[in-house]
């Protein structure tokens, strides 16, 4: 499948050549911006009928406390490398709602909220989850990589009744020094105690993607993404 990249205001947006059926929002991690798997699409060897539009937003800009107060990209403030320790939930709440506005626009253009996939990469997965998980309508699928899941206290009364069934792909690093494996298999164990049917899958390597890892998520988009 070819695409055709363009940039907006906020966002990277590669469009397939046949026109989209399917939309995948792909948030990326800590410092980086939404070019960050713009090199990730081709490599995912898509089926023609599949053809989903990915969308890579950029972060807001703002200080992160972990990075000596440093301004950079980044969906929410860290204040520790304990990834369970304080978390800035106003944040990690004012980002996911700029997820929801992705989601409303691409159904605004015609595609299903259940042909919609929501991806990430570390601070970028924990939004995945922290919005999927309580947008109002069902969603394709949550994709979340090398991440964990914030705010977890919450989820009980804030999670959408939609969305009990979404499927959820959980990939990580068995070597990652960002965070832990541990967190991966705690996350895991949340959802699971919420009802959900989450799948993590693991991987050698660190706070990164792997070839083997990138071969799962296509055949996972495919599942979730059948030909219509």
């Amino acid at each position: 499948m070819k695409y055709e990249t363009r940039q907006s205001p906020d966002a990277w947006v590669m469009n397939p050549a046949t026109p989209a059926t399917a939309s995948v929002i792909w948030l990326h991690g800590l410092g980086a911006d939404g070019t960050d798997f713009l090199s990730l699409v081709p490599q995912l060897g898509l089926p023609d009928t599949v053809a989903p539009r990915f969308i890579f937003p950029n972060a807001p800009v703002r200080p992160v406390t972990i990075n000596n107060g440093m301004s950079m990209r980044a969906w929410y403030d860290v204040y520790s490398r304990d990834a369970r320790g304080r978390e800035d939930a106003a944040s990690i709440q004012g980002s996911a709602a700029l997820v929801n506005g992705l989601i409303d626009r691409q159904c605004a253009a015609g595609i299903s909220s259940r042909r919609i996939v929501l991806a990430g990469f570390s601070q970028g997965g924990a939004i995945a989850l922290q919005a999927g998980l309580r947008y109002p309508q069902a969603l394709a699928g949550i994709l979340a990589l090398s991440t964990y899941l914030p705010l977890a206290t919450t989820l009980a009364d804030e999670a959408s009744a939609a969305n009990r069934a979404i499927p959820i792909l959980i990939c990580h690093g068995v070597h990652d020094p960002v965070l832990p494996l541990d967190l991966a298999h705690r996350s895991l164990a949340l959802l699971s105690a919420q009802g959900y049917a989450p799948r993590l899958l693991e991987y050698p390597m660190q706070h990164s993607l792997c070839a083997a890892e990138v071969l799962d998520i296509s055949s996972w988009l495919a599942q979730v993404l059948p030909p219509v």
